[in-house]
Parts: C-alpha cells; structure tokens; sequence
C-alpha cells in the first residue's frame, strides 16, 4: 500500500513533510512581493466564485424651488471574482538513488522549497500580467479622459517623462498619491539607468545616486522617480504583441508584434486604491508518501489560487521593447 511507513528513515521523511508544511506560510509571506501589492479576501463562501458589489459616482443637478426633485438611479455593479488556479508541484527519489547519493538527504531537503519558489513564482507572474488580461490589441485604455496604457516614449524605451504621465494619469483618476510604485523590467531599469545624461550626479538630488547604485536592484527600491519608488522584476508580463500602440502625445505609434514588449506597471500601493484583489482558497500544502509500487519517495505541493485586476483606473501600464 502506497504511503505505508516501512522504516524508521520514512518516519523521519513524513516529519520532515509536515514540518515543512507548517513553515511553507512564513516563507510565503516573507519572499512573495507582488502578495503585498494584492488587496486578499477572506471569508470566502462555498465554491471557488466571489462576487463584490461596487458602488459608481453619484451625480448632482441644479435645483428649482418648488418643483419636483429628478431622481436618478445608483450606479451599481458587481465584480466577479473566481478562484481559477490550481497548481502543484511535484517531486520525487527513488530508493536507490537515496541510497547510492552521498547528497540524496540536501536533493531531498529541497524540494518542498523548491515547490514552494514555483508557486510563489506563478502566483507574482499571474499578478503582474493581471493589467493585461481582457486587453484588445492596441487599447489605449482610457479611464477619466487620459490613458492609462501606453507605449514607453523613447520608440517603444522607457523615459522618465513616462513616469510624470503616469503619475498625471493616475491622479486624473483620483488615485491616492501615497505608496507610488513602479514595477519595471530589468531591461528598463538599465534604460533608466543609462538615459540621464547628468555629468554632475552627485550635485543633482533627482538623479543622486543612480550612477552608483542604479534605480533599484532586484525588487528591491533604490531610487525614487517623480514620485514612484521603482523595483524591477523578472515576472512582469513579456508577450505584449501590440502593432500599433501609442506613447502619451496620443499619436505616435510604436510596433511590438515582432518583438514582443515588457508591461511595466505603476500604481499605488496604498490600500484604499489597491490595483489587485486575489484570494486563496488553499495556501501550499505539502503531502508526502513513500510509493512501494514505484520504490521512491514522493513529495507534492498543491495550491488554490485567483488574483484579477481590481481597480483599473489604479494602473498605468507602460509597454516597452526588451531590447536594450
């Protein structure tokens, strides 16, 4: 029977699995960043579907005294939210190579982690493509009268007068201009880095620093730009394939459909204009068995997941080419 605990080195294996499963939240928490950008829902009810009732603008009209008040109704909606993912990930060892490996107990240690840093890495890949999802080829996606998705104004390469429209766009949309952040390709970081064109860094506040130490470093914040602290990221969304998509002056169009571009995100991390809402509906768990049909060790982590764009006024996307 598959799972039978036939020695005392598989009582020690099943430990191991359920000590693994009780610390798989804190490193969850601990190295997961686009979770922190995401606004969780609990309580969730039976099935894996959740429905928010959103509330519009109400209006005002001029009013004449002594006449009958004109009613218009409120503007109402529903946001539709499912738990669509369901991941695992899976690893194993067979009897003999445990036995044959000097290193088998350190290649056993790491699955779970392993597991684990592949689910985090789905779960920060599917946040930050969220902006993308439902898009048409080339949709400005204009909210309050500015877009809010653009081409990077340098042909198709981030500039830093990208970063003063989207920070111009999100405002137009009443976004709280608290917890300004930019997520951005390393390749348009290194834009960033080398577009300054300042010989006298170290007398110049707005670029103090970037010579040095560039604008961020992994997804970890370093400089400032016009207001957004910028992190890069390896997880934004890469196969934006638009052929016609405009930069900010709302003419000039640049073709990503041979290179596919980079969705560069900027928002605001304060929780009242969170741009993501996600849910899940079974943190990672981690099973473990011994399969004596198979003669291996097996381990398996297994998640239940959904994260969608919540507030797409919240979001400026800025498309640029990988290409540096």
């Amino acid at each position: 029977m598959a799972g039978m605990i036939s020695s005392n080195a598989d009582t020690q294996r099943l430990i191991r699995a359920e000590v693994y499963s009780s610390e798989l939240k804190d490193i969850l928490r601990d190295e997961m960043q686009a979770q922190k950008y995401v606004r969780m829902l609990d309580g969730f009810p039976d099935g894996d579907s959740f429905t928010i009732p959103t509330i519009g603008k109400t209006v005002t009209a001029n009013y004449t005294e002594d006449t009958q008040v004109a009613y218009t109704p409120m503007d109402t909606a529903e946001f539709a939210f499912t738990v669509d993912q369901y991941l695992q990930s899976a690893s194993y060892l067979t009897k003999k190579a445990a036995q044959d490996s000097f290193y088998s107990a350190q290649l056993e240690a790491r699955f779970v982690p392993e597991q684990e840093r592949a689910i985090m890495e789905h779960f920060e890949s599917t946040t930050f493509s969220a902006p993308e999802v439902g898009v048409s080829a080339n949709s400005a996606e204009t909210l309050d009268g500015v877009a809010h998705r653009i081409s990077g104004g340098n042909a198709g390469r981030l500039e830093l007068a990208d970063f003063a429209f989207a920070r111009y766009a999100l405002k137009k949309s009443n976004v709280a201009d608290r917890g300004m952040v930019a997520i951005v390709d390393p390749s348009a970081e290194y834009m960033l880095n080398t577009l300054t064109n300042i010989t006298n860094v170290s007398n110049n506040p707005k670029f103090e620093g970037i010579v040095s130490a560039g604008v961020a470093t992994g997804m970890r914040f370093v400089a400032n730009v016009y207001g957004f602290d910028v992190y890069t990221s390896n997880y934004l969304k890469s196969s934006v394939a638009d052929a016609a998509l405009v930069e900010k002056d709302g003419s000039t169009a640049n073709d990503f459909s041979s290179n596919n571009g980079v969705a560069n995100l900027f928002f605001s991390a304060d929780p009242s204009s969170n741009p993501f809402v996600g849910a899940w509906r079974q943190m990672p768990e981690v099973d473990y068995e011994y399969n004596k049909d198979f003669q291996r060790h097996e381990y398996v982590t297994t998640a239940r997941y959904g994260v969608k764009k919540y507030r797409p006024e919240g979001i400026v996307t800025v498309v640029t080419n990988p290409d540096v």
